[in-house]
């Protein structure tokens, strides 16, 4: 059982370079027991692409998770800005 949820939603977007990215990760258990980090990842407004990877401990699977983060925040990732209603 996972401890405490994990997810995340960074975009980058760049209109001088016609760049609008998305990258999403969470860490969820599977039906066998085994906890997956999931990620999506593509063209703001599409589908992406998607990759789960297997762990059998969560601490392995919040270890890349926050690696990941750190590389994506480096990269210029930045949470959603919100939109006036």
């Amino acid at each position: 059982m996972i401890s405490q949820p994990y997810h995340l939603y960074v975009e980058r977007v760049d209109a001088s370079k016609n760049m609008a990215r998305y990258y999403a990760m969470s860490i969820e258990p599977n039906l066998f027991g085994d906890i997956c980090l999931l990620r999506t990842w593509g063209r703001i407004g599409t589908k992406g692409q998607t990759m789960i990877q297997h762990f059998g401990r969560e601490k392995e699977a919040v270890q890349l998770f926050l690696e990941l983060l750190r590389q994506k925040r480096k990269r210029g990732y930045r949470p959603r800005a919100s939109v006036p209603t």
